[in-house]
């Protein structure tokens, strides 16, 4: 299930709060990282060498630049320059341990607290309902028919998203009240408070179908984008077969095979105006179960 996000959050920190349900767990606990404080460089031994070799190399250096052995000199000075530039970008590089990506994850989780929810906000009855609503968008935005624009692919991408979040944000809100109306029922009702809980369990009741009623026609347009789907791949097929037509035709013809033989190749392009009409009619009817979604 995951964390579902408003749509709303800008999709770089969407990511970054889906990729981290764990550790917005923690942080959702009360779990503050440390601060992003840069570790005291210490002085190596090898950078102590270093230092204390740099009198002896600039004399033997002096020595070896006066000399008949001058080249060798510049040799050992360019060794030395190059030893030491790669000492100090070594002690400049910044471990991976210390970079702050915990820090960055808990200071988004708090500036978009309230805009994201993790999979303990929703009940064991809640979290099965929101599953079939992601699986039911999951399959249309992953549909060719979507991705070749057959299907309303834009507003999809809007729509489809904003219904995850509030049926998300429904589910969640009616989880915790369960959760409340359990704990107070746990604690033991008076005869004379009955009498009020029942209209609460009938809200959580009505409140819950009508949820579930979103969801079903979410499953309803899913399942009409599915039979689009299927027709689209069927129709492909065929064309596929159509293109091949004529090689199969002249085969036909230089064995001299019964005439009747190509006149059932030849149905292969009714069979393709047929599932072309399918097509159209399967995205019709996904359109309109959208139009109810809207509605």
């Amino acid at each position: 299930m995951g964390v579902v996000v408003d749509p709303g959050v800008p999709p770089e920190v969407a990511g970054l709060l889906r990729a981290n349900a764990p550790l917005l767990s923690r942080i959702r606990a009360g779990w503050v990282p440390p601060a992003d404080v840069t570790p005291p460089r210490r002085w190596s031994p090898s950078s102590t060498l270093l230092l204390a070799a740099t009198p002896a190399m600039v004399a033997l250096t002096a020595v070896l630049l006066v000399s008949p052995f001058a080249p060798a000199g510049f040799m050992v000075l360019g060794t030395y320059v190059f030893i030491v530039l790669v000492k100090i970008a070594s002690m400049n590089e910044v471990p991976e341990d210390h970079r702050p990506h915990e820090r960055g994850v808990y200071e988004q989780a708090r500036w978009y607290d309230g805009r994201y929810l993790l999979p303990e906000d929703f009940d064991r009855e809640a979290g099965p309902v929101l599953a079939r609503a992601q699986r039911a968008i999951g399959s249309v935005l992953r549909s060719h028919v979507n991705a070749e624009g057959l299907l309303d692919d834009a507003r999809n991408a809007v729509m489809l998203p904003a219904q995850e979040w509030e049926i998300a944000r429904l589910l969640a809100k009616l989880s915790a009240l369960r959760l409340e109306h359990r704990e107070l029922l746990a604690r033991g009702i008076a005869p004379e408070v009955a009498s009020v809980i029942e209209p609460l369990e009938r809200a959580l009741a009505s409140s819950e179908s009508a949820v579930v009623a979103r969801v079903e026609a979410l499953e309803r347009y899913a399942d009409h984008v599915a039979d689009a789907e299927r027709a689209y791949h069927a129709r492909g097929q065929i064309e596929e077969l159509r293109a091949r037509l004529p090689r199969y035709e002249e085969l036909l013809a230089e064995s001299g095979a019964d005439a009747m033989a190509v006149t059932e190749i030849e149905r292969l392009a009714e069979d393709a105006d047929v599932l072309e009409r399918t097509l159209r009619r399967s995205v019709r009817s996904a359109h309109e179960a959208f139009r109810y979604l809207e509605g």
